[in-house]
């Protein structure tokens, strides 16, 4: 079985989450998603396995959301996938792949039922 955490280093969710993943004796490929940013289109396939739109992967108490005001009901799916490309920090993390699905580590536990 192959796993990814998309990862924050210095997220304590994304930390507990990596710890419970090693727990369950599964070695997930790490992507430090802040220096390794996902594609468009790889934010594109993670929203469809997680069945959400981009408002709802953002973090929307970050200051990049209101800065570069990301509420607004008019941009499109594209604009705001690319602004969580070009602000990366936006991203709801951490975020595990494996199976062919996807999960938000909030709580940590949630990714237990893809793996």
């Amino acid at each position: 079985m192959s796993v990814t955490i998309y990862h924050n280093p210095k997220c304590s969710k994304s930390r507990q989450t990596l710890a419970l993943l090693e727990e369950q004796g599964v070695s997930p490929k790490v992507v430090k998603y802040l220096e390794d940013v996902p594609s468009a289109a790889k934010l594109d396939e993670i929203l469809t396995l997680l069945d959400i739109e981009p408002r709802d992967l953002m973090r929307r108490k970050e200051k990049e959301y209101s800065e570069n005001n990301l509420a607004d009901e008019n941009l499109s799916r594209a604009q705001l996938i690319d602004a969580m490309v070009k602000f990366p920090r936006l991203i709801e993390r951490p975020i595990v792949l494996a199976n062919d699905k996807a999960a938000i580590g909030r709580p940590p536990e949630d990714v237990l039922k893809i793996i």
